[in-house]
């Protein structure tokens, strides 16, 4: 479905969680729900749901709701979770296997292709099924499959060096957990920079200030 208006950061960032409640729906059997019951399992408002599928044309039916079904395709539609993409994963440390052999890349719309590290005594071993290819094979490997995206679970130092070659090599953006922060915008590349530490300092807050 077409978007109806310039859609927001916060509403695009909502829309994996609208996702994957509505899997679980239907995992659960559920046929049908109303934006009322939605926002209650999501802690959200009725309202607030409206707007933000409003912007992509709204999906329900007044006094009817939600066919969960049919909202399932919508909004993979539009996250483009069956556009067929392909990610590699750069840096088999601790992180970057704890990612291949836990994560369900597919499950969030792309196809991982194998992971890279530098330290050759990791070189050949499979973690989580993926095999890990020595680093230096990286652009060759670029070059002839093209992948869409770069996870980039490598120590922070010369991070933006790396994302700029990745994007010379025709990556189209990349997930980000060095622990620093990167902007590729001007170059038409989008980045998510993941801090887990972000999450957890929030959550620290919070306890703090129920307890002020």
């Amino acid at each position: 479905m077409e978007r109806k208006q310039e859609v927001s950061k916060a509403v695009i960032q909502r829309l994996p969680r609208y996702y994957r409640n509505i899997c679980e729906l239907k995992a659960e059997g559920v046929q049908r729900i109303s934006s009322r019951a939605l926002a209650e399992r999501m802690g959200l408002t009725a309202s607030q749901i409206r707007q933000d599928f409003n912007c992509f044309g709204g999906f329900g039916q007044q006094g009817y709701g939600y066919n969960v079904e049919k909202l399932q395709e919508e909004l993979g539609a539009i996250l483009g979770l069956h556009a067929g993409r392909t990610a590699v994963l750069l840096g088999a440390g601790n992180l970057g296997r704890a990612l291949l052999n836990n994560f369900d890349f597919a499950a969030s719309g792309f196809q991982l292709l194998c992971a890279f590290d530098a330290n050759p005594e990791l070189t050949g071993k499979t973690f989580g099924g993926y095999e890990v290819k020595n680093s230096d094979t990286l652009d060759e490997f670029l070059e002839k499959y093209k992948p869409d995206v770069v996870v980039l679970t490598i120590p922070r130092g010369n991070a933006p060096e790396i994302a700029r070659g990745l994007v010379e090599h025709g990556v189209r953006g990349l997930w980000n957990f060095t622990g620093e922060d990167l902007h590729l915008e001007g170059l038409g590349i989008p980045v998510e920079n993941v801090h887990l530490s972000d999450s957890m300092m929030t959550l620290c807050h919070l306890i703090s200030a129920e307890q002020s």
